[in-house]
């Protein structure tokens, strides 16, 4: 099956429109403001492309609104559930509670990831990062107390020095590291139908965008195998800035603009959602080819998304500002042509959703 249905033409609920299941082998952006219902309907498609296609996914998740993903509604279709039965999906939460939990392994970690998540430069800091260039330990060797130690006994005054920097950034104390559990990547390795990545809970606030990063980088480190993946992430702002500030955030910006710019032909692609697109980085937003738009007000942000999308036209584009929660503009190269839609409905659990005014009691 090549198509998939996401809903009805908007204002001919009869009319069922379909995307090219294949045409998401290009970068995708889904742009809505607070209250379009754009993480819904983002769902709808991504339930879609798990129930008529073989493409696996990773969901990087920073509101925990996808880790009901396994979850079928009660009014779902019998063979709606039966097949999302049948799925792998994989649910890494960053707290306590349901599902397995969200770990990376610091030794995996490349040394120029490292140096960022120390705060380290080459030049500034060369024999600190002399050191982690040097150290070669396996993943089922490591234990961070004993490195620090190791480290701290050594003669080599970069080895203390960096040792002292591990100790006082606390970084290998994260709830993030496996500490001979597995990572993440390994389960992303075993190819499940959907990786949803739950980032919300971690204690620091780093330990979510290292988490993406050991991921991201994983994935391009694996390119030359080809094999296809969805790379989901919601609320990109907080994953891929204009302007990272951090040494970390710098690192995984970079990572996700070289998999915009190349990683189209290895297999790696972006589902990237957000609610304007000045908050997306320039190099990643100009490689979309699809566009996914729900009700936006703000001229400006119009404005922007008719000159980078000149495939959907710009009345086409501002019309975006009148919809009604639900309602998108779908253009790209899954689409013959732009069109309006009314998102169907989410036939799995959505765990977020707005929070509603206690209201008073007068009865």
């Amino acid at each position: 099956m090549t198509e998939i249905t996401i809903g009805s033409a908007v204002g001919a609920p009869d009319a069922p429109v379909r995307l090219d299941a294949r045409r998401f082998n290009r970068h995708t952006f889904w742009c809505g403001q607070s209250g379009s219902g754009k993480t819904y309907a983002l769902g709808v498609v991504l339930e879609q492309l798990l129930l008529h296609t073989e493409l696996p996914m990773v969901i990087l998740d920073p509101n925990a609104d996808f880790v009901r993903l396994p979850e079928a509604r009660e009014e779902a279709g019998a063979a709606e559930v039966a097949r999302l039965a049948e799925l792998d999906i994989r649910v890494l939460r960053s707290s306590e509670g349901a599902g397995e939990r969200l770990h990376a392994r610091y030794v995996d970690l490349s040394p120029a990831s490292k140096a960022a998540l120390l705060q380290l430069d080459p030049i500034a800091d060369a024999e600190e990062y002399n050191v982690l260039l040097r150290t070669n330990v396996r993943a089922e060797d490591f234990d961070s107390v004993e490195a620090l130690a190791t480290l701290r006994a050594s003669s080599d005054p970069g080895e203390v020095r960096l040792s002292y920097r591990m100790e006082n950034l606390q970084v290998l104390e994260w709830d993030l590291w496996s500490r001979g559990a597995s990572s993440v990547v390994d389960v992303i390795d075993q190819r499940p139908r959907a990786t949803v990545m739950d980032l919300g809970g971690f204690t620091h606030p780093a330990e979510s965008k290292v988490a993406a990063l050991a991921v991201v980088e994983h994935l391009w480190t694996r390119r030359e195998d080809r094999e296809p993946i969805l790379i989901v992430i919601d609320e990109a702002h907080n994953l891929c800035p204009p302007d990272p500030q951090t040494d970390v955030e710098r690192a995984l910006t970079r990572q996700l603009v070289q998999i915009a710019a190349e990683g189209r032909k290895f297999g790696l692609w972006l589902l990237l959602s957000t609610q304007r697109p000045n908050k997306i980085h320039p190099n990643v937003l100009s490689q979309c080819d699809n566009l996914g738009l729900m009700r936006v007000n703000s001229p400006r942000d119009l404005m922007e998304l008719a000159e980078v999308f000149g495939f959907a036209g710009e009345d086409q584009i501002r019309r975006s500002a009148s919809f009604a929660q639900g309602q998108a503009l779908f253009a790209g190269g899954f689409l013959a042509e732009p069109t309006y839609v009314q998102m169907g409905r989410r036939i799995t659990e959505e765990s977020g959703g707005d929070v509603r005014v206690p209201l008073r009691d007068d009865g």
